[in-house]
């Protein structure tokens, strides 16, 4: 199906950063471990804008297909406002995406950004496209980049990773855009992706989008959740001053399609340098492990206090253990006041760590494991068992 932006040409759209660029400066004066963590992840690479990454070879494709011709293509800060994430995209104080167990805050008011769905808000009030809104033209516009949530640590989860969004808007009394024309781009970018495959919508619902769907693909015999999108809601979209259009959106995560197509065993794989791996990352070419390294796995037990929070637990483990951690596993949570004391809660995790690339060894274990004891104690205050 041809895009409504067909007989124009998208133009790059390159928001300034200034304030990020103060944001950061700020950052860079703190020396506590979450400044050097976050300055850690606003440092790692842009996997969707680096050439040979399969998640780039997915951004290439999905913006080629003819319901994206003639989009823009638009750049956004990674440190965004509370007010511009949350508030403006329907998800108030005390909404769970809020929570500091689940995002990322600089300070109180700014947060690595959790979503890319955020581009609605600079490209609607970026000058060029309010002069379009004034002359009463559709609007198409493409997004993707990084993006940071905390998260469980396993072969299929990071909390860095990246989205592609996209955005398509016209104006009530000029243009019809149903729910038909969104199913019908999504399936040329499912096609695009994975091929002749069978796909699949069902009703869910997201913040910014209401009628919203889910889409699933048929990979390897089994469905896969490819992504989320809906009929933008009118009233996220008069948040940002804009009322009488209406439209289409969607946005998914390129590492979940990357490891469906490539059937990868492990999201870490993505951003390896080994050039045995690297040079089986091709959409469609099913990846053969290098060699299946053994773990080393190591168990560890603390009663800590209850409002202890394992997102910033996993955080930990990862500064620590970095790209070696391959999965941290509950196995054990209970309370005994009577042995603990009141409000005292006793968590058992095991740690198995596994290189993508070399056979590790207990002597380079053992230190990272030992910190790990160490700083658990002094940051969580916990009581080793």
């Amino acid at each position: 199906m041809p895009s409504l932006l067909a007989q124009k040409t998208g133009e790059a759209i390159i928001i300034p950063r200034d304030e990020e660029q103060k944001l950061l400066a700020e950052l860079k004066k703190r020396d506590d471990t979450e400044a050097l963590r976050l300055q850690r992840f606003l440092a790692m690479p842009d996997l969707s804008r680096h050439a040979g990454s399969p998640l780039k070879e997915i951004v290439d494709r999905a913006a080629k297909v003819k319901s994206l011709t003639g989009f823009d293509v638009i750049e956004i800060p990674e440190i965004v406002s509370t007010h511009i994430l949350f508030d403006l995209f329907n998800m108030p104080p005390g909404h769970p995406a809020r929570s500091k167990s689940d995002t990322y805050y600089v300070n109180e008011n700014h947060v690595l950004r959790t979503h890319d769905t955020v581009f609605w808000y600079y490209y609607l009030n970026h000058p060029k496209i309010k002069k379009r809104i004034e002359n009463k033209e559709p609007l198409g516009v493409i997004c993707y980049g990084k993006v940071y949530r905390k998260d469980e640590i396993d072969r299929q989860h990071m909390n860095v990773f990246h989205q592609f969004g996209g955005l398509l808007i016209g104006p009530d009394d000029k243009i019809t855009i149903t729910p038909d024309d969104l199913k019908n781009a999504l399936s040329e970018i499912a096609k695009s992706i994975f091929g002749q495959v069978n796909f699949r919508f069902y009703e869910h619902q997201f913040p910014y989008t209401d009628p919203s769907f889910e889409m699933e693909a048929e990979i390897n015999g089994q469905w896969i959740e490819m992504l989320g999108s809906g009929m933008a809601r009118k009233s996220v979209l008069a948040n940002f001053g804009l009322t009488n259009y209406h439209g289409w959106a969607f946005g998914f995560g390129l590492e979940r399609l990357a490891i469906a197509s490539l059937d990868l065993p492990d999201i870490r794989l993505l951003w390896s340098e080994d050039p045995r791996v690297t040079r089986q990352l091709k959409l469609g070419q099913k990846f053969v492990e290098v060699s299946k390294y053994p773990p080393i796995v190591r168990d560890i037990s603390f009663v800590v206090d209850a409002d202890f929070i394992p997102n910033n637990y996993f955080d930990l483990i990862r500064d620590i253990g970095g790209n070696l951690v391959e999965e941290v596993k509950l196995l054990d949570k209970y309370e005994n006041p009577e042995k603990f004391g009141a409000s005292r809660v006793s968590y058992t995790y095991r740690i198995t760590y596994r290189s993508t690339e070399q056979t590790l060894t207990t002597e380079e274990i053992d230190p990272i494991q030992a910190k790990i004891y160490q700083q658990t104690k002094e940051i969580f205050h916990a009581l080793l068992r």
